[in-house]
């Protein structure tokens, strides 16, 4: 090609945080006030215990190290370090927060996340008529899930994982052996 064509690589491999982005963070420090999050980039995010909703200095969030945190990012640009919140520009929570203990955290692409969050996606419709789960996606890659059952929560981890390398047709299939059609 002539001079002057850029590739963008939609494979990279690591996460660059975006302001608005929502994630999946794991709570990696309590420094003071402030808790640092690994959030898959090249930094960690700091998040500020008053960035959730109903928080005051006497009303903390309980948060430890390990947890895994729903948020999105208020800061975010190649200056300053990320900085994340689990509140909308109200103070609602809208579903952010620490997310449950007992699900199943996996990474997939950054491609296969942003066809994960396009409204409408067929693969999350598709998968919701086989059983009830709940589903936590993070635009860094990752991705929460929980069942009913340990075994239904990885049929839903190992078709997600799977999808990238699909058709819908062979997704289709795959889901019909799940179901017991």
């Amino acid at each position: 090609a002539a001079g002057g064509a850029y590739w963008v690589d939609s494979q990279q491999k690591r996460y660059v945080p975006v302001k608005g982005d929502h994630v999946i963070g794991i709570v990696t420090a309590k420094a003071g006030d402030v808790f640092k999050l690994d959030v898959g980039g090249s930094e960690q995010a700091s998040l500020s215990y008053l960035a959730f909703e109903g928080a005051t200095k006497r009303n903390r969030p309980n948060v430890q190290v390990g947890d895994l945190i729903y948020g999105q990012f208020l800061v975010a640009n190649k200056d300053m370090e990320p900085e994340m919140v689990c509140i909308d520009s109200s103070g609602r929570s809208s579903g952010m927060g620490i997310i449950g203990q007992d699900g199943f955290l996996f990474k997939v692409s950054l491609g296969l996340i942003r066809k994960l969050l396009a409204p409408k996606c067929e693969i999350i419709q598709e998968l919701s008529q086989l059983y009830p789960f709940e589903l936590v996606l993070g635009m860094n890659g990752r991705i929460w899930v929980k069942a009913k059952t340990v075994q239904q929560t990885l049929i839903i981890v190992n078709i997600l994982e799977a999808c990238e390398y699909m058709t819908a047709e062979q997704r289709k299939q795959a889901l019909a052996k799940f179901s017991g059609n």
